[in-house]
């Protein structure tokens, strides 16, 4: 049974990485014959073609290669709970020649824990513009009270959020269609609702604002239409035991226009404009187990976190800070100008002038004319980086997926083959035993 999920344009998960070389390998790789298999892939149909695409490779492979495919793929979408426990149950069931059960959608609800299933209400009780009003981002540090949650997180981990939509634009979206907002209509957990708050709180109706139709649909073909508004997951920025009983994010606020309509980003500007300082929304706490500090505090770490990035790195300063870690810390931020965007800059400047942050390199790309970035400054302190690679640091990256992460990944590679003496091939492979070994986690999207 594989369960993989798939990262940035259709591309494997950091873990299955080397799982899917070995797969590919000319000339070389095993006949599978006599295996037998299913996969379960995870996925966001936003993503279009390249939904679920590692599990689709990886099950087509694995029929190429002579495996036996017990059960079909199934490939899920982001609410995924109760269809992985569906294939969990036949696929089990078809492996060990029994009867298959039908899992309740309902087996978590009865539980008295706060989770996904039963979040809790958690209070906003700080939201703080990070950026100088000169600058053109607006990134939001966000604080809620877990006060009487018996919520328990663990730095690198993620907190889910449950969001509303912006009741203009579901306003809009309901007079371009033409229809009641009163009108009773059925929510995903199957109870009515009449139709305002139900496009405010459970659907994700995103794609039709802004949009005018060339013809009258009914009401009820249109809802089948809609997907369950999804909740968030936001890297947390805290740790708890700098700050009991609380949890911190970093948002950045998504406002842009297209076509003279102006949209907004759901979750973003929920938090940052919508809730409202003593309200409350959902929370649960999503773990991240691929994404953790290093078991001997003695450990070196190197963070690489431009922009919101930066968040669960300021979680990992304040637990290494509380707990006394003796393991030198190095990041790396970058955003566009210092003045407007140096996102908990007198955190950070305090950390490194009493020696706790042993190195801060900042990357600002307006600041000068040519652009700076923070592979920039990682292929500028080359050396010094490959000297903490030897001496067993481990490697954190947190930001943007489609290119940050990549052009990171690039400069390590270019670091290890320059300042290691290692051919190409070499320093793929001194990579792949960096992951294999969880020095080299990466938190993208």
């Amino acid at each position: 049974m594989l369960l993989t999920s798939t990262w940035g344009e259709g591309e494997m998960p950091d873990n299955a990485a080397t799982f899917w070389s070995q797969l590919n390998q000319n000339g070389t790789s095993p006949s599978l014959a006599g295996l037998r298999y299913s996969v379960l892939a995870l996925g966001d149909l936003n993503y279009g073609d390249t939904f679920c695409q590692a599990g689709r490779m990886i099950d087509a492979r694995l029929a190429e290669l002579g495996a036996e495919r017990v059960t079909d793929r199934v490939d899920c979408d982001v609410d995924f709970d109760l269809p992985a426990r569906q294939w969990s149950s036949v696929t089990f069931a078809a492996l060990n020649g029994s009867k298959a059960t039908t899992p309740s959608p309902s087996t978590e609800e009865e539980s008295t824990e706060f989770s996904k299933e039963n979040p809790f209400p958690a209070a906003l009780i700080a939201n703080v513009r990070l950026n100088r009003a000169e600058s053109s981002k607006d990134t939001r540090h966000i604080a809620l009270s877990l006060s009487g949650s018996g919520l328990d997180y663990e730095v690198g981990d993620a907190l889910g959020v449950f969001v509303q939509n912006h009741p203009a634009v579901v306003d809009d979206i309901i007079a371009r269609h033409g229809f009641d907002p009163d009108a009773v209509v059925t929510l995903p957990d199957g109870a009515e609702s009449p139709l305002r708050a139900a496009l405010i709180g459970h659907y994700d109706c995103r794609k039709h604002y802004g949009i005018t139709p060339s013809n009258s649909v009914p009401l009820s073909d249109w809802m089948e239409s809609l997907r369950k508004l999804q909740p968030r997951l936001y890297s947390i920025a805290s740790s708890l035991k700098s700050h009991p009983e609380e949890v911190h994010l970093c948002v950045s606020a998504v406002r842009y226009e297209v076509d003279g309509i102006q949209h907004q980003g759901v979750a973003s500007t929920f938090l940052a404009d919508r809730l409202k300082n003593g309200e409350t929304t959902g929370v649960f706490v999503h773990k991240a187990a691929h994404f953790r500090l290093p078991s001997d505090p003695a450990t070196p770490i190197i963070m690489v976190g431009p922009g919101t990035g930066i968040a669960p790195f300021r979680s990992f300063l304040e637990e290494r800070q509380a707990i006394g870690a003796s393991g030198r810390n190095w990041l790396f931020f970058g955003d566009q100008r210092r003045h407007w965007d140096y996102l908990y800059g007198e955190e950070l400047d305090a950390w490194q002038q009493d020696g706790f942050l042993t190195r801060l390199d900042l990357a600002f790309s307006r600041d000068q004319a040519e652009k700076i970035y923070v592979q920039t400054r990682m292929i500028e302190q080359g050396a010094e980086l490959w000297s903490w690679l030897e001496d067993g640091a481990h490697f954190y990256v947190c930001g943007d997926a489609s290119r940050m992460a990549k052009d990171v990944d690039a400069a390590l590679h270019q670091i290890i083959e320059q300042h290691g003496h290692r051919s190409a091939d070499a320093a793929k492979e001194y990579v792949a035993i960096l992951k294999k070994s969880k020095r080299y986690a990466r938190d993208v999207y």
